[in-house]
């Protein structure tokens, strides 16, 4: 399986590759491709199901069929985010590495801790782990989820074409998270480079009988509440959509909170 179709006879045209967490048919991976197949030439590889939650994680315990759906758009059967990426890079993008991975656009918000959680986030991290440039853009919704993405491609279609002119701000290992407010391109006030917030986390769990007298439970949806990491925090992402800016939040794969290195190296001699 080659990109033969992708690149066609122009083979110095850009190429991205596109994966989301919410499937192949979902409103807003459709709305991504609309938005960069103006600047560059697009391949989707996406889950066949909705994936949200799944981070970046990998499936090893059973095999996966890639599934063409048209030209340069496959489906990966109950495969992750981050399955979509590696199985593209190493298939249809074999030979030549896309220039660039963009995976969304979410339907909902991926701010906070949440990015932990996100399978749109996981793909991205999955190509930066290739050294490939990514992008996780997700749209923040209030209330009623339309499927009015105006400003997110716009955004996102800026952010891409800065990028591919060579202007990419970000080392090895990290990615750049996006979060578009819910609000029209009227009211859009600009981007805002910020760090991730802190989410508040409530429990949203139901449970119920199934006709043969099993009990199951269901992880509901959380209601999207945050707080400042400390006083006078202006610049989280969570706040930065509240005052109605584009979010970017540089992210790197590197967890290691070094602040705490002495502290737990001083804890660990105080217990021998």
């Amino acid at each position: 399986m080659k990109i033969i179709s992708l690149l066609g006879a122009n083979k110095t045209m850009k190429t991205i590759l596109i994966t989301n967490d919410d499937g192949y048919d979902a409103s807003g991976i459709l709305a991504l491709k609309d938005a960069l197949s103006e600047v560059a030439k697009v391949a989707v590889v996406a889950p066949a199901f909705h994936k949200s939650a799944t981070a970046h994680s990998l499936t090893i315990t059973k095999p996966l069929k890639l599934i063409e759906i048209a030209n340069d758009f496959y489906k990966l059967e109950d495969g992750t985010p981050a399955d979509c990426v590696y199985v593209a890079l190493n298939t249809i993008f074999k030979d030549i590495k896309p220039d660039l991975i963009v995976s969304g656009i979410n339907i909902g918000a991926n701010m906070g801790e949440d990015i932990t959680y996100s399978g749109t986030a996981g793909a991205a991290m999955e190509g930066v782990l290739h050294d490939i440039p990514s992008l996780a853009i997700s749209q923040v919704f209030r209330g009623k989820r339309d499927t009015n993405y105006d400003l997110a491609k716009k955004s996102i279609k800026d952010i891409v074409s800065r990028i591919l002119n060579g202007n990419y701000p970000l080392g090895k290992r990290e990615l750049l998270n996006i979060n578009i407010p819910p609000i029209s391109i009227d009211e859009f006030k600009g981007y805002k480079v910020v760090h991730a917030g802190c989410r508040g986390y409530d429990s949203n769990i139901e449970y119920n009988t199934d006709p043969r007298g099993q009990k199951y439970y269901w992880i509901g949806l959380p209601n999207l509440s945050w707080y400042h990491r400390y006083e006078e925090d202006t610049e989280s992402d969570f706040q930065a959509i509240e005052d109605g800016y584009v979010a970017l939040t540089p992210v790197t794969l590197d967890m290691t909170s070094y602040k705490s290195i002495n502290r737990v190296k001083e804890w660990l001699n105080e217990i021998r």
